[in-house]
């Protein structure tokens, strides 16, 4: 049953997508172009048994790849600089000390931090190394890939040893 207000699917509509296709246009581009959600170009595309090539969408996929690392790796060194320089400060051997007293701001200098601040700042050490080692984790995959395509030949494997035994034992198998 057709959406309340949506718009039926014409030959027109066909046409239209068969010839931007044939232009080489993608799904989303032509989805704009009819104006049409991009799931109704797919159903029609499936439809008229027409397909798209995915070298562009792998390439842009592995480029935005590319991008994410490097965003991530800026972030993770920016975080490592913070934590540094938060470390530096409680290292001081002066610290200047801000409190409001009787609605006055007053600044004075103590040889240790109070250890509220000392533990505000040791929190916020321990929250930019801690995300910044997060970051570090998803830039390397540690051998995942490797470990993911391992699976799927051993998934393949023995799905053509079942078909195998399936076919030569025709009804043993479960």
């Amino acid at each position: 049953m057709p959406r309340k207000g949506a718009r039926p699917v014409t030959d027109q509509t066909k046409a239209d997508v068969r010839r931007l296709h044939a232009e080489g246009l993608s799904r989303n581009a032509i989805a704009r172009q009819l104006e049409r959600s991009p799931r109704t170009v797919s159903v029609i595309c499936e439809e008229l048994g027409l397909s798209f090539d995915r070298t562009a969408t792998a390439a842009a996929t592995q480029a935005a790849a590319v991008d994410a690392r490097a965003r991530r790796t800026q972030i993770m060194e920016r975080l490592y600089d913070q934590a540094e320089k938060i470390l530096a400060r409680l290292e001081r051997q002066d610290h200047r000390v801000r409190e409001v007293s009787f609605g006055k701001v007053v600044t004075y200098q103590v040889e240790e931090l109070p250890a509220q601040d000392v533990r505000n700042l040791m929190v916020a050490v321990s929250t930019a190394t801690t995300q910044a080692a997060k970051l570090e984790a998803l830039n390397s995959d540690n051998g995942v890939a490797d470990a993911k395509s391992m699976l799927g030949q051993l998934a393949a494997g023995l799905t053509a040893a079942y078909q195998a035994m399936d076919t030569e034992g025709a009804g043993d198998a479960p």
